[in-house]
């Protein structure tokens, strides 16, 4: 006989998952309707009698294949619906495919250049110029906190997305397209068409449970979801959520638009850095910088100012000096006041160059370069600071990747000025500055706050004994503790806004200096942020359309729709609730890319952020407008897209009236709005936490916006990233796998195991090869099991429940009861846990006890686990369940519309009794391995585990009086409060009473109390009452020959402690027992193990 390949196990699955997903497709077992008006008239009481569950995801961007994280976050939904399905819901799972934004068209317009560059054949004749690749450019970002009042991102996902390729068409080689038809996705269109039937096919593939039906694909190539669109923009704009104006943004020259999340390489969730730039009068240059400087025309007569950006204009008043880095390259540039030049960086000049501060709109004029040790000893007036004139001096550590380059100096409240100020006064020779720059500038009172008084940062420097500017680590926190507590607990001590608090006074002061011509707004991006065409983006200040997040009305129903809904988990709420603090408005069009034209003006594009808060509501109508992706098929309502009017969505989304600008039928439009109140509000949405700062919350501004209450979103869940045996998926390093990938490897019920049981907290997850493969093999293994016993089950046991029997029905209940609450919860590493790991192993015990025991298992029991097993497990392994269930167990219908199962009593103290007992085996096998080890040593005269042996167990029927009485003090030390005071016992009364009773004295009393109250706290104040559930002399009794069997005794005997002198009087190992019986208490006992000689 020939033997079987190595892949046996799996391939006997993959032919059971092909199977099941054939029956699937011939009864059309995911494809759900809402109850007929007819069916059920009232809507009032619809969902009553006919429950619902709706469950979305993000869908995924058509610019590639679906990999494994993709899979890990469609998961979430797809087991949320097999068991909402089990609880007699119609569970509805749609999934569309994202076209929007720039992604696509930018890959297409790179396909067009590399095309003229090498031809339709893409055939690389002759190396060009070396082209910068992805992974080296410097995507490393500079995001500090040290402004309490701004919510910083920190986000990049260049690492998981770069390829280590040049090309894009080798991008695409890479991702399976054929070399001979990558110049077809030259047209932005194809990829429209290519991508989505394979992601189709990919899901598919993995068994998700998804009414294809509803799939759509967005941007005005389906003319269906473009109305949709149309429709979503046109409401906000009336209702004054769509409002155009001048405002900063993220903004890709080389592309001529705003760079949203979505259009970026990296950076996403990177916005604008509000400064306040401030201009340092120019005295008199450095003799170096006047040397550079001379004779340049460009110069003369105007006036130059350094302009240093700064977060805290507040603190003006306090400046001493300003600093410079000694190596940065600075230049002088022209701005928009003919007469007025600034000193900075060209990084700085790139981003103001976009803010109304060049000679003209993207101009940058540089009329000389100087460097940073060129300007040390620079003469400069400082506005507010009462010192009249301040002097340019070296730092460490400015960067040219943040602000201007020139640093204000405020020593009073800056811990970095403070240490950098005292460096120079201690070693101005070896810094190369006059001592008298900076000897004669101490610094100056500004703000008070209770904790660190009038001069917050040299306080906080000598608390922490920060002696340098060296000293990064202590900086950093002492510059963010100073910050936050200026900002929030500290009052202005100078000025004309002395008195008032820093919050107040920072925009007032602020405001005063732009006012008088002394500082300029400016904005960079928080960090870097690289466009999809490979450019480093600036802030650009410009008119266009934006939607008004943040405004207080429409944010305080944003925090409305938060509170009631479910997000399980602190973490996910917490980031909710700062996206919400901060987010304000958001630029939501733009001219280049795919997408829905503005109704209002053609000339700019929905951008892919704005198009995709709400069309989960789409769904519910989706199938009854087209049958196709694209719209070109109609549905079977025959509704043409020019039909979808305004009103038409108003009639079916917003309880509007019918509609007088549509020749659509009532009796359509009536299914329509069934469709949608019936299946809305939406359940359940998932997608990664990444989106909280921008997709997911902008979906709670737009539902509240444009949809009654009854229709705000349920809960949201946010998961982390999926690692790949512990590593990061990177297509580089050559850690990633596709979700079809992995379905080839392991199969779809092995690779959905695996994604269960990857995690299901919002931090990173990880999909683990072993598990998958574990997954094979227990599956394939239990449905051998299966089969053995179905073959058999006329050998199998009928009659009374045994104690066994009783164990292992009350294990099944409080594992499936509990497996429900995992699910509920949307833990599904825990399901998996409770409905399938310690399910088998409570078949295994209750197989192996019964084997024991030499008694045949219960028929009965023994059918009802494999039914409960099969069900509980089903929204996770579906195909396998579904093969058990139809072709094994000879079930009608299918397993994807069954039922959960109905769970019995739970017989605690059974349960108790059975842990107890496992305890024991526990126990004496730990002390047998022990024995072991010394008898490896060569120590003699030590127990044999391996020779004939008699085991005695001595058990208490009291506690020791000692214990009684220690343990009557912590009862009477117990705080009724403890719940609110936040301490469980008063630890005074304990030793006082401790001291009363003479308990002090001795030495086992503290470590048993300590021990006692640790477990007290963590498992509440039942633990002091230690009665047992059950009688142990009883149990051990009845199950003595279970234990002599299970731990492969030749003897075992039971001995109450009290007792063991008498009974053992005349052995020779006396004393053995009677030290054993001294430590035995109830529920603990003690054993004495003896080989028999």
């Amino acid at each position: 006989m020939a033997e079987q390949p190595k892949t046996a196990k799996r391939d006997f699955l993959i032919d059971i998952e092909k199977n099941s997903q054939k029956l699937w497709e011939e009864h059309k077992a995911f494809e759900l309707d809402a109850p007929t008006i007819e069916e059920h008239p009232d809507t009032a009481t619809l969902h009553e009698k006919h429950p619902k569950f709706l469950s979305t995801t993000a869908y995924p961007y058509m610019n590639g294949r679906l990999h494994l994280g993709h899979g890990f976050t469609i998961s979430k939904i797809e087991f949320a619906t097999g068991y909402h399905r089990l609880q007699g819901k119609r569970a509805l799972f749609p999934l569309g495919w994202h076209c929007t934004g720039m992604p696509i068209r930018a890959c297409a317009d790179k396909l067009a250049r590399e095309m003229e560059m090498f031809g339709k054949d893409f055939k690389i004749r002759e190396e060009p110029e070396e082209a910068p690749e992805i992974e080296k450019l410097d995507l490393k970002e500079s995001v500090e906190k040290v402004d309490p009042t701004k919510i910083v991102a920190k986000k990049g996902k260049v690492a998981a997305k770069n390829t280590g390729l040049k090309y894009q068409f080798q991008i695409m080689e890479q991702i399976g397209v054929p070399r001979e038809d990558i110049y077809k996705f030259a047209d932005p269109l194809h990829w429209l068409t290519y991508f989505p039937p394979i992601a189709t096919s990919d899901v598919k593939s993995a068994g998700y449970k998804i009414d294809f039906r509803r799939s759509f694909i967005t941007t005005d190539a389906n003319p269906f979801y473009d109305a949709f669109i149309r429709w979503q923009f046109n409401k906000l704009k009336a209702t004054d959520k769509v409002k155009f104006g001048e405002r900063y943004t993220i903004y890709s020259p080389k592309d001529g638009q705003p760079c949203m999340d979505h259009d970026r390489q990296s950076g996403e969730g990177v916005g604008p850095q509000d400064y306040t730039c401030i201009k340092l009068k120019v005295q008199e240059f450095a003799p170096e910088a006047k040397a550079v400087l001379a004779g340049n025309q460009e110069i003369e007569g105007k006036q130059v100012y350094l302009v240093a950006a700064t977060l805290r204009p507040e603190t003006m008043y306090g400046q001493t000096n300003c600093f410079v880095g000694v190596d940065l390259k600075y230049g002088i540039y022209k701005t928009r006041n003919a007469n007025e030049l600034f000193v900075m960086t060209e990084r700085a000049a790139r981003n103001m160059a976009y803010q109304n501060l060049s000679p003209s709109n993207g101009q940058v004029v540089k009329v000389a370069d100087l460097v940073g040790s060129q300007l040390i000893g620079t003469r400069v007036g400082a506005p507010l600071s009462k010192y009249a004139s301040v002097y340019v001096l070296p730092m460490d550590g400015v960067l040219a990747t943040k602000g201007t380059g020139v640093v204000t100096s405020v020593p009073s409240d800056s811990p970095d000025d403070y240490a950098a100020v005292t460096d120079l006064k201690k070693k101005p020779d070896y810094y190369k500055i006059n001592a008298e720059w900076i000897a004669s500038y101490e610094p100056i009172p500004i703000i008070h706050t209770p904790t660190y008084g009038d001069l917050a940062a040299p306080k906080i420097c000598a608390q922490m004994k920060i002696n340098s500017q060296k000293d990064k680590t202590q900086l950093a926190a002492a510059k963010e503790a100073v910050y936050k507590d200026g900002f929030y607990n500290g009052k202005m001590i100078i000025g004309e806004y002395e008195g008032r608090p820093v919050q107040e006074a920072k925009p007032l002061i602020r405001q005063k200096l732009i006012d008088s011509n002394e500082a300029v707004p400016y904005n960079e991006p928080e960090g870097l942020v690289m466009s999809r065409s490979g450019e480093e983006c600036v802030v650009a200040l410009m008119d266009q359309w934006y939607l008004d997040y943040g405004e207080p009305e429409w944010r305080k129903l944003a925090e409305e729709c938060l509170e009631t809904m479910n997000v399980y988990t602190e973490e996910t709420k917490n980031a909710f609730e700062k996206t919400l603090a901060w987010l304000n408005q958001w630029a939501c069009a733009r001219s280049y890319g795919l997408g829905t034209r503005l109704p209002w003006d053609h000339n700019f594009l929905v951008e892919s952020l704005s198009d995709s808060t709400i069309y989960m509501a789409y769904y519910t109508i989706a199938a009854l407008l087209h049958r196709s992706i694209d719209g070109s098929v109609p549905g079977p309502l025959g509704i043409k897209h020019e039909q979808m009017t305004d009103q038409v969505f108003d009639y079916i989304f917003a309880e509007g009236s019918v509609p007088t600008d549509s020749d659509i039928p009532k009796a359509s439009l009536d299914k329509l709005r069934r469709e949608f109140e019936y299946f809305y509000p939406l359940d359940v949405r998932t997608s990664g936490k990444e989106l909280i700062p921008n997709h997911l919350t902008f979906a709670i501004y737009n539902h509240v916006a444009l949809f009654p209450k009854k229709y705000w979103p349920r809960s949201i869940r946010a998961n982390g990233h999926l690692m790949l045996n512990g590593d990061k998926m990177s297509k580089s390093t050559g850690n990633f796998m596709g979700l079809a990938e992995a379905v080839e490897k392991y199969g779809a019920d092995a690779t959905r195991l695996a994604l269960a049981d990857a995690g299901d907290s919002g931090e990173d997850a990880n999909f683990e090869d072993g598990t998958a493969n574990a997954a094979i093999l227990r599956l394939h293994t239990l449905t051998e099991w299966i089969q053995e016993i179905l073959a058999s089950n006329d050998q199998l046991r009928t009659g009374e429940y045994n104690f066994y029997d009783r164990v292992f029905e009350s294990q099944m209940n409080k594992l499936v009861n509990q497996a429900e609450v995992d699910y509920e919860a949307t833990f599904y590493r825990e399901a998996v846990k409770s409905g399938f790991y310690e399910l088998t192993a409570a078949r295994d015990f209750y197989r192996e006890a019964c084997s024991l025991m030499e008694i045949s298992m219960n028929r009965d029991l023994i059918m009802r686990y494999i039914e409960v097993q099969t069900l509980v497990i089903s929204p996770i392994v579906s195909h396998w369940a579904e093969h058990v269930w139809g072709n094994m167990l000879g079930k009608e219908g299918l397993v994807v519309n069954a039922r959960w199962p109905k769970t019995g009593p739970v017989d605690e103290t059974i349960l108790q009794e059975v842990d107890y007992l496992r305890r024991q085996v526990t126990n004496v096998r730990n002390t047998e391995s022990q024995a072991l080890k010394k008898k490896k040593k060569g120590k003699a005269d030590v127990f044999d585990p391996n020779k004939p042996k008699k085991i005695t167990i001595l058990i208490a029927t009291k506690f020791p009086d000692w214990q009684e009485a220690a343990i009557g003090v912590l009862k009477d030390a117990f705080l009724a409060d403890h719940a609110t005071s936040g301490k469980m016992f008063d630890d005074e009364k304990i030793k006082k009473d401790l001291a009363d009773k003479g308990l002090m004295k001795d030495k086992k009393v503290m470590p048993f109390l300590n021990d006692l109250k640790k477990k007290a706290e963590q498992n509440g104040p039942t633990v002091l009452t230690r009665t047992l559930a059950f009688d142990e002399s009883k149990v051990l009794d009845e199950k003595a020959e279970y234990l002599r069997k299970v731990l492969g005794y030749q003897v075992l005997t039971v001995i109450k402690s009290d007792e063991a002198e008498k009974v053992t009087e005349g052995d020779p190992n006396q004393e053995d027992y009677v030290r054993a019986a001294e430590q035995s208490v109830p529920g603990q006992p003690t054993f004495v193990v003896k080989n028999i000689v």
